[in-house]
């Protein structure tokens, strides 16, 4: 079972411009989703799919300096991106990253590998079917033929999202959601606004730079109510929106 690793990336962000390349503990933010997606050791091939913008050149050259393939495509038909992304690669699978995640878990990441791989037929796997982890930690997978099938029918926002058409409209596919203790989803690890920023921050700032156990990340902000309170006004934006 080939499993094929692509982080999505660009400069431009509503929210927070930019915020890929940001330099988070002496690496970039994306640096950060490529090291963790590699020291999962449970991927087959990886590749960020950024876009044609020229704004995206940095992308690509920060690619370079990480020693990552690159694919550019649409701008916001980011599905296509995708499936463009995959073309002439060795693939039964796709673990979708986004590159504004930096604290993921390599451990989170190579168990849902694992289970996928175990579970014979299963179309889509995922950590936020009924999440329990904080946001920006998820992890998920998609057969190549869902993530085909999303691609020929899949319309609107589902064009953006790449996966939602799957979940939310799946057919007869067979999905899987992954659960974990203990239960964090009211944390937010994601950036996407300044307040993101300077939760992130403070996390590498005293833990330093490296991958983080999801238990001990958790733990962390348990005892530290003032760092999570710095981003827990903030709201996702509904898939709609985003």
């Amino acid at each position: 079972m080939r499993i094929v690793g692509i982080i999505q990336a660009r400069m431009g962000s509503t929210r927070l411009p930019g915020k890929v390349l940001r330099e988070l503990g002496g690496r970039s933010v994306l640096g950060w989703v490529v090291r963790a997606a590699r020291e999962s050791h449970a991927l087959d091939d990886l590749v960020v799919a950024t876009t044609t913008l020229a704004e995206d050149d940095v992308v690509v050259a920060e690619c370079r300096r990480l020693g990552v393939e690159c694919h550019r495509g649409p701008v916001d038909d980011v599905l296509t991106r995708f499936v463009q992304a995959l073309e002439g690669r060795e693939a039964e699978a796709v673990m979708r990253f986004t590159a504004d995640c930096p604290l993921l878990d390599p451990t989170v990441i190579r168990e849902a590998a694992l289970v996928y791989r175990a579970v014979p037929g299963l179309d889509y796997l995922s950590t936020s079917l009924a999440r329990t982890l904080p946001r920006g930690l998820d992890v998920e997978i998609s057969s190549l033929a869902a993530l085909e099938r999303a691609d020929r029918e899949a319309v609107a926002y589902h064009r953006t999202h790449v996966t939602s058409y799957v979940y939310e409209h799946p057919g007869d596919a067979r999905l899987l959601g992954l659960a974990y203790q203990p239960v964090a989803d009211d944390l937010r690890v994601t950036l996407d606004t300044e307040d993101d920023w300077r939760l992130i921050s403070r996390v590498v700032g005293e833990l330093g730079d490296g991958c983080v156990p999801v238990r001990t990340l958790v733990g962390w902000l348990r005892d530290r109510p003032e760092v999570c309170g710095l981003n827990a006004h903030v709201r996702q934006k509904a898939l709609q929106d985003a």
